[in-house]
């Protein structure tokens, strides 16, 4: 598959969600209207506070959103097969930039999601963002992820994007997990060696992106406590 990276000028709609068909995800016009408008909003403030890598709307789009798109067919799945509720409870740690979550909840809007962030100025955008897109169930949280109150450490599912390395991740998700909760490990790799002590492996998923016009393979890693694991 072929890619050409754009000019650094605003998406539109129609670009975006052609853009998504080539990574083979459709998306209806009021899904790629939100999208575009995201990715707009996040090259803007990208300027100012360098967010990502990423200097053109096509580049994020590769290399970060397209991650999100494969993660809303992983968790449609994941509850079709009763791994987790219909409307789960998630938190999203260390979600600066809006990713994986704000993608995320454009196309999977099921559940109420929480995107944790400690920082001001990431907060400030999450919640400019969240506030132009309008998208249900959907919330940003300055916090720590150690300092989440009580009510908040029930979650269904925890994500992150690269939040920390990802045992001492797993550690930290194992507390605010409810009982045959997931927590979701973004990676480069497949995973091949022995789940940490007190987790079980019950889901890894593979899927391509191409940043660069490069095919590259990803994974998606599921962990569930042991104790609780189904």
């Amino acid at each position: 598959m072929s890619k050409k990276t754009g000019e650094s000028v605003p998406p539109d709609p129609a670009a975006v969600a052609a853009r998504a068909a080539e990574a083979g995800h459709r998306l209806a016009p009021g899904q790629a209207e939100a999208l575009a408008l995201y990715l707009e909003l996040l090259m803007q403030w990208n300027a100012r506070m360098n967010l990502v890598g990423a200097r053109t709307w096509e580049q994020a789009f590769d290399d970060l959103a397209a991650d999100s798109l494969h993660l809303a067919a992983l968790l449609r799945d994941l509850t079709a097969s009763g791994i987790l509720p219909a409307e789960p409870l998630c938190l999203d740690l260390g979600a600066g930039a809006g990713l994986p979550g704000i993608p995320l909840r454009i196309v999977w809007p099921h559940g109420i999601y929480h995107m944790i962030e400690p920082r001001e100025k990431r907060a400030l955008f999450l919640g400019v963002t969240l506030a132009r897109l309008g998208l249900s169930g959907t919330h940003a949280i300055r916090a720590r992820a150690e300092d989440l109150p009580e009510p908040l450490r029930r979650a269904n599912l925890v994500v992150s994007r690269a939040f920390m390395p990802w045992r001492d991740y797993l550690a930290l998700a194992k507390g605010l997990l409810v009982p045959g909760g997931v927590c979701l490990v973004m990676a480069l790799d497949a995973f091949e060696d022995k789940p940490p002590e007190g987790f079980a492996l019950v889901r890894q998923q593979a899927y391509e992106v191409f940043p660069e016009g490069v095919a590259q393979k990803r994974y998606f890693w599921c962990f569930t406590p042991e104790s609780v694991s189904r």
